[in-house]
């Protein structure tokens, strides 16, 4: 009687064996049948990412008397083929719930991003409740930016404004302190400033871009020495602007392009307003490719000719190089 109940436990084990070996066989014969027929497939060959491309509103109006609605700007961004409309903070109409909401749900509508809300501001100010007024109009506008669903604001250093702006301070961009102070006091103002805004910015997921726009930012090692403390802040960008140059451009655009977060592209169709260059667009792309850059380029159209004739030029010759 025991021999047979032994001999019954004796074939459930093997048959148990039996079955979990069969099991592992078939799933190791199932994987490598998996994996041989997953090699033999070819990969897809990796695939070149197109930059996006904006339209800054500002193309369209530099500062003359009449506004140019940012409404059309988005309306013919759309028709063009752009991918995102810049907005200049100056070019609003008005600060409106109902005014912003109107803009966003156009700019969904025409199947275009709004990628960045350029301000105006300056932190090189010896007083500091003159300051400070600078930082509440920047945390103000970032709450116009989330309230748009601009993920990035353009900021600026500020400059001493000892000096007019004309061509001579386009060429050399020289600008000596106020009697008193020095630029070092200056970049460390730029500091604590943005740092107070920073402390928004975090909070409503916004970006505050930095950007090479003439006065303290001329000097492009200023420009990192105030960059480099406050980039541990995920708010923290910079906005690179291929026109605001003192000298050679490619070899500070090379210096900036791997803090680009944005970069503003100029073009000056029929000579420009302040001061007039000839870009090379295919160097300056390189750079970008170089980087490994994969943001917006917003085109910043500066020129006398009329926008509507100069910003599909400028599309054109965009498209070719950053494509």
């Amino acid at each position: 009687m025991l021999n047979l109940k032994q001999s019954v436990k004796e074939d459930n084990s093997s048959r148990r064996d039996w079955l979990k070996t069969s099991a592992l066989a078939g799933a190791a014969l199932l994987a490598g049948n998996s994996l041989q027929a997953a090699s033999a497939e070819p990969m897809p060959a990796p695939v070149a990412r197109r930059i996006p491309l904006a339209v800054s509103t500002y193309s369209y109006w530099h500062f003359q008397k009449e506004k140019y609605p940012v409404e059309k700007v988005i309306e013919d961004a759309a028709r063009m083929g752009f991918d995102g409309v810049e907005i200049l903070h100056r070019q609003m109409d008005n600060e409106t719930i109902p005014y912003m909401n109107k803009l966003k749900r156009l700019a969904f509508d025409n199947g275009l991003s709004l990628p960045m809300l350029s301000i105006h501001q300056s932190f090189v100010q010896p007083k500091a409740e003159d300051r400070k007024k600078d930082v509440e109009h920047t945390i103000r506008c970032i709450n116009l930016a989330t309230q748009m669903g601009i993920p990035c604001v353009r900021m600026n250093t500020g400059s001493w404004r000892t000096k007019p702006r004309d061509a001579a301070y386009y060429k050399d961009g020289q600008e000596p302190p106020i009697e008193g102070y020095t630029d070092k006091d200056a970049i460390k103002w730029c500091i604590d400033s943005y740092g107070e805004c920073l402390v928004a910015a975090e909070k409503a997921g916004v970006i505050l871009a930095i950007e090479n726009h003439w006065g303290l930012s001329s000097n492009i090692d200023y420009l990192l020495e105030i960059y480099k403390p406050l980039s541990s802040s995920p708010a923290m960008g910079m906005n690179v602007d291929t026109g605001n140059f003192v000298g050679d451009p490619y070899p500070q655009f090379e210096r900036l392009a791997p803090y680009a977060t944005i970069v503003q592209a100029k073009t000056y169709y029929g000579g420009g307003h302040y001061y007039d260059l000839n870009l090379d667009y295919k160097k300056i792309a390189a750079i970008l490719r170089k980087a490994n850059f994969k943001g917006y380029v917003s085109l910043e159209m500066e020129g006398k000719e009329d926008a509507s004739t100069a910003v599909p030029k400028s599309l054109k010759l965009f498209r070719e190089v950053f494509s």
